[in-house]
């Protein structure tokens, strides 16, 4: 996993964004917001996952000015759209597909139910300078972690001066 302190890799990758499909350029959420919360997952409809990108979108993050969310899977655009349509999800989705994002952060899971090069579960906290502020993943992306790792977030957004809530992670919701 990308340690705390290092610089950030750049992307660009498609993703569905206010329900239309576009090219996410994270340079861009970086040089127009104090911090950027990306939160992986291997794949979308994942139960555990989608507990974690629901309480994030529940806490309110997205409307935050000075705060980009994005939510980042292994699955394609496709299953992407259907994903943030089920859940409401207010932040964009993006498909990493083939892994080369989570690579780039250190996040490709060895394998996950037959497939490879996919993200594991994680959030990542970027400061507008690029530096990563906040790492975290669990060891499985069915692990019901307590807390989760977009809940231990909420501190180093607080300490980079953006006043959010803390998510609250149910993962006996209806997923």
């Amino acid at each position: 996993m990308i340690d705390t302190g290092a610089t950030a890799p750049d992307f660009i990758a498609p993703a569905v964004v206010d329900g239309a499909g576009a090219e996410l350029e994270l340079f861009r959420l970086v040089e127009s917001h104090d911090a950027v919360v990306v939160c992986t997952a291997p794949a979308t409809f994942v139960p555990t996952c989608t507990a974690a990108f629901a309480a994030v979108r529940d806490a309110g993050w997205h409307d935050c000015d000075d705060l980009a969310v994005v939510a980042l899977t292994g699955d394609s655009l496709y299953a992407a759209f259907a994903y943030a349509d089920r859940f409401g999800l207010p932040f964009p989705v993006v498909s990493d597909f083939h892994g080369g994002v989570a690579e780039s952060y250190d996040l490709l899971a060895d394998a996950w139910e037959g497939h490879s090069d996919i993200p594991r579960r994680a959030a990542v906290v970027i400061d507008d300078d690029w530096t990563v502020r906040f790492a975290e993943a669990t060891a499985g992306a069915l692990d019901r972690a307590d807390p989760a790792p977009v809940q231990n977030a909420a501190a180093t957004l607080r300490e980079i001066g953006i006043d959010v809530d803390r998510p609250r992670v149910d993962y006996d919701g209806s997923w």
